[in-house]
This record gives C-alpha cells, sequence and structure tokens, in this order.
C-alpha cells in the first residue's frame, strides 16, 4: 500500500546555505531557494541554474569545496529570479560559459521585470524573515557583499528539445512550457535515469501544484501541468533531482508518487469542470472537491481548494455572475461603514466571537473586516481577530496559508499607529 511521500520530505523553501553535498560520483547539490546543481565531467562541468544573485556567491563556494574545474554550460530550468539571478556571477568566474534555457525565457524574465515591485511586496510576508537569516548566517562567514540580481540574456535557446553532450556525459533538455513558467525544461541524464525536475512540480515533491500562487502570478493551466507530470513519468527515471531539497530515489516510489500526482491534477480538474456545467458555484466547489485516498498527495504548498479557484477562474475569469455589483469599480467595502451604522459595532463585535466560539475562525474575520483592515482594529475586535488567525494557523499545514496567517498576527502584536 502507498505511503505518501510528502509525509516524509520537507516543505519551505530556504535561502541557499554554506555546505554543499555530493549526490553521486558526479553530481553536487547546493540547496537555495530553488537548488543548483554542479555535473562533473572530465571536459569540465555542467551547473543546472545559478540561485538569486545574493546567493550565487554560496554556491560556488559549495561547490568549489569538491571541485575547481571550469563551468562550461550553465542550464536555466526557468525564468524565475531564483533560477536566473546569479548568473552573471557564474559568468565572471567561468569566461566562455554558455547559458542555456528554454526558448520563452526572454518573455518571462520580462513578465517578471515588470512587475518586480509588485511581487517583492507580494511576497515579503513569506520571505523577509527568512532573508534577514540569511544575511546574518552570511555575515559569520565574512560574506557581506553581493553581487547584483541579474536578468540574463541566454546563448542558446530552443523550443522542444535540445542535446548536450560534455565529457561523454550526455544531457536532453525537454520543454515543458506552461508546468511552472511559460520557459520550464526538465534534463535528463539518459545513461543514468536521472531527471532534473526543476521546480516543475512546484516547491516541495508529492504535493498538489499551485495553480496560482497567493504572492501572485499568472494561473497556469492544470491540463498542461498534468501533461509535464505525464512527461516525466514515460521518462521512467530512478532518480529525480528537485527543484528543492533531497533527492527522490527508486524507480517504483516516483512511479507510484507521479501517477498519484498526475491523477489529482485530473480529478481535481475534472471536477471542477463538472461542478461548472451543472451550475455549482465556485464556493460550494471549493469546499466540496476533495481527493479520494489512492490519489492522496500533500497541500503544503498549494491547496486543493486553491487548485479549484484557479480552475474555476482559468476557464471563467473573475465575473461570477452573483452580483451586478461585480461588473462596476465600487468595492464591497465601501459600504462596510453603513453596515455598521446600521448594525452597531458592538453587535458585530459580538457576532464575531460567536461565529469563534462556534469554531467558524472565517466567518468571524468576514464580519470582523467590516470594521476595517486587520492590522488597523483595535479593542475586542483586535483581540478576536488575533484569536480567528492562531485557530487557522493552528490548522495549517501549507507553507503559505501559514506564512501568511503569522504574518498576519505579528501585524495585529503591533500598536496601532
Amino acid at each position: 500500500m502507498r505511503e505518501p511521500i510528502y509525509k516524509k520530505r520537507p516543505v519551505a523553501p530556504f535561502p541557499a546555505t554554506f555546505g554543499g553535498q555530493r549526490i553521486n560520483d558526479f553530481i553536487l547539490l547546493s540547496e537555495g531557494f530553488s537548488n543548483v546543481y554542479l555535473l562533473e565531467t572530465g571536459a569540465g562541468s555542467i551547473q543546472i541554474n545559478a540561485g538569486m544573485g545574493i546567493e550565487a556567491p554560496v554556491h560556488r563556494q559549495n561547490f568549489m569545496a569538491f571541485s575547481g574545474a571550469p563551468v562550461r554550460h550553465l542550464i536555466l530550468t526557468q525564468g524565475h529570479v531564483d533560477h536566473v539571478g546569479g548568473v552573471q556571477y557564474f559568468r565572471d568566474h567561468n569566461p566562455g560559459l554558455e547559458v542555456i534555457a528554454q526558448a520563452g525565457n526572454p518573455e518571462h524574465q520580462s513578465y517578471d521585470a515588470r512587475l518586480a515591485a509588485f511581487r517583492a511586496n507580494r511576497s515579503a510576508f513569506a520571505f523577509s524573515d527568512k532573508f534577514a537569516r540569511a544575511f546574518e548566517d552570511y555575515a559569520q562567514h565574512g560574506l557581506n557583499e553581493f553581487p547584483d540580481q541579474d536578468a540574463p540574456e541566454p546563448d542558446v535557446m530552443f523550443t522542444d528539445r535540445h542535446t548536450l553532450e560534455l565529457g561523454g556525459r550526455k544531457l536532453e533538455l525537454i520543454a515543458v512550457a506552461g508546468a511552472e513558467t511559460n520557459d520550464s525544461l526538465i534534463v535528463w541524464l539518459p545513461d543514468e535515469g536521472i531527471c532534473f525536475t526543476g521546480n516543475l512540480f512546484g516547491c516541495p515533491f508529492g504535493h498538489f501544484p499551485n495553480l496560482v500562487t497567493i504572492r501572485g502570478d499568472r494561473y497556469r493551466d492544470a491540463l498542461t501541468v498534468a501533461a509535464a507530470v505525464r512527461t516525466v513519468m514515460e521518462l521512467k527515471p530512478k532518480m529525480i533531482l528537485y527543484g528543492h531539497h533531497g533527492p527522490v530515489v527508486g524507480e517504483r516510489l516516483i512511479k507510484e508518487e507521479l501517477n498519484a500526482l498526475h491523477g489529482a491534477i485530473h480529478f481535481v480538474h475534472d471536477a471542477v469542470v463538472e461542478g461548472m456545467n451543472r451550475g455549482a458555484d465556485l464556493h460550494t466547489l471549493m469546499a466540496s472537491v476533495a481527493l479520494p485516498p489512492e490519489l492522496e498527495v500533500g497541500e503544503g504548498y498549494g491547496k486543493v481548494s486553491w487548485g479549484v479557484r484557479a480552475i474555476w477562474e482559468h476557464y471563467a475569469g473573475w465575473f461570477k455572475h452573483e452580483s451586478t455589483t461585480e461588473l462596476y469599480p465600487q468595492a464591497m467595502r465601501e459600504v462596510h461603514e453603513d453596515i455598521v451604522d446600521l448594525a452597531g459595532e458592538q453587535a458585530i463585535i459580538e457576532r464575531a466571537r460567536q461565529r469563534l466560539q462556534d469554531e467558524s475562525a472565517v466567518q468571524a474575520l468576514h464580519l470582523l473586516s467590516l470594521l476595517g483592515p486587520t492590522d488597523q482594529l483595535t479593542g475586542d475586535a483586535r483581540g478576536l481577530a488575533a484569536q480567528a488567525h492562531k485557530r487557522l494557523l493552528a490548522d495549517s499545514d501549507n507553507f503559505w496559508l501559514s506564512a501568511w496567517l503569522s504574518h498576519q498576527l505579528q501585524r495585529m502584536e503591533t500598536d496601532v499607529g
């Protein structure tokens, strides 16, 4: 009987730390916000991903502890900032370095750059504390100056497949556009049965994918993600070297996990489509769609309910056909003050307290939101909001949700003013 692998693997991403590790006799790993790998050959090395600019010196030092051979090729599994930011740093230390990416890379980097400030602000709640601790660690190791974040131009780009051979080591680069980004690719070592998947499946292995992230990103089509999973399944890898944390080893284990993930994505997709066609509303589907036991996957990074919403909105857009007000720029919050005047602030607080006592923390927060943004609440309303967040946090095993709830609690612990 299958024991889902997500229960035995870490979830949260973290910045690069000092200390690399050897995976086998020719592959080195340096963990970070996205893993960086070095493949050694007799004719130099091949690197997969470059980390963020601030992480690049750490990754290089980790590799130098094992190998001082020049890096000949640098492969980017996707265009996210935690994959491309260190490219120029590695170019500077490896003259003639060839950077290889999937053809969608320039478009994705342009898209990311367009929203850089927005993304930084939207991601801060999850990563600011991690960065602060990382900088303290780097300073203790004597690292106080960091290269700028790069937005590189690849030297070689391909649309479907690209083969590479160095020092007798054969690599096949396979495009899986849209799985994580429009420029996603996987790296396949056919002779060894090893697949480098980057972040194709999201952050932690064995979890339902984030079809849209709460930090803000483009929707990912569920069927495209499932097709990418199928691409990896058909390779029949013996080892997956993932975008985060350590290897996944064993052909049978990998087959079972990818079968479950592929099935889970299709199950949720089909349930949403069926519900849409019979007229079920979005929130009913979010609350009711659940995976059967045989398709159990983790929800530590993506969540099934979030996937339901992403699929619904990917197909149907933002108009829910529930209220004419959806079609106008005036937000519901513009009449919150009217509702408070009619009901009375204390009545709303008492009803929120009752909802909380009834174990309905989300409904309590809905009521309290009539009184203002969470971090601007005062007195009993602020205390109740904090209690609601603590209850939700205690029930959360999802990285993003827990980070958000913790961030909101921290803000409520700060004096208003």
